[in-house]
């Protein structure tokens, strides 16, 4: 994702433009601190303390002018409209938390509004058009069943959560003025792994098929998370 990200920003921005990026749902901060560390000025949106502590101890054994990059507010994405004003970033991420909100469209709406003109939209969501495929590809075949006709599932957390479908999104996109640009599949290949699995040493192969599959039809559209990127009319 992270490759696809860079892509999107080479493809958009000019080389060593210092972007203003907004990370809502920044969770530990991995995205937010490595951009900070790619000299962009980051700003990152997370309620939990504890993500919160982990991104806080995370920053604090950077260099002193990455640290003075990246800024942490404590608060819920759907506030943004509260912390900052509209226009205020080129970049904006929200990666892993329209799964845990059940009524999407207000927030989405709410970060298209804080992207300058010609600023970019990166969301990463699970996809509602693949949910029958982890419980088929284990064996859970009244899973994989009920999985068909729902965008709701149990994440491996034990939460009970919802999943977002392509179509509707590029729809949602469009009406807010940040019609989608492009899209990719995440965890086309190793979804099913465990939680925990060692990592191969060939790990350098393994991101490349699967930056391959997450750009290729028909394999991107059965990919566990989908990676969408809308830019601001």
């Amino acid at each position: 994702m992270a490759r696809q990200l860079d892509e999107q920003i080479a493809g958009r921005f000019p080389v060593g433009q210092r972007l203003r990026v907004l990370d809502v749902g920044m969770g530990q901060g991995t995205q937010a601190l490595r951009l900070a560390r790619a000299g962009h000025q980051v700003t990152g949106v997370e309620q939990d303390t504890t993500m919160i502590s982990a991104a806080r101890e995370a920053l604090s054994g950077q260099p002193e002018g990455i640290r003075e990059r990246m800024r942490i507010v404590q608060g819920d994405g759907r506030d943004t409209g509260v912390h900052f004003l509209p226009g205020s970033f080129d970049v904006v991420l929200c990666h892993g938390v329209l799964m845990y909100v059940e009524e999407p469209d207000p927030l989405v709406a709410g970060l298209a509004r804080m992207l300058a003109p010609g600023g970019l939209l990166s969301l990463l969501v699970r996809n509602g058009d693949a949910l029958a495929l982890r419980p088929g590809l284990s064996g859970d075949w009244a899973g994989a069943l009920a999985a068909f006709d729902t965008t709701s599932y149990r994440n491996r957390l034990g939460l009970d959560v919802r999943a977002d479908r392509l179509g509707t999104l590029t729809s949602t996109l469009a009406g807010i003025g940040a019609p989608l640009h492009a899209w990719y599949g995440v965890r086309v290949f190793t979804d099913t792994a465990a939680d925990g699995t060692e990592i191969p040493a060939d790990v350098e192969t393994l991101l490349a098929a699967e930056e391959r599959a997450g750009r290729t039809d028909p394999y991107r559209g059965v990919a566990a998370l989908l990676h969408l990127c809308g830019v601001r009319g």
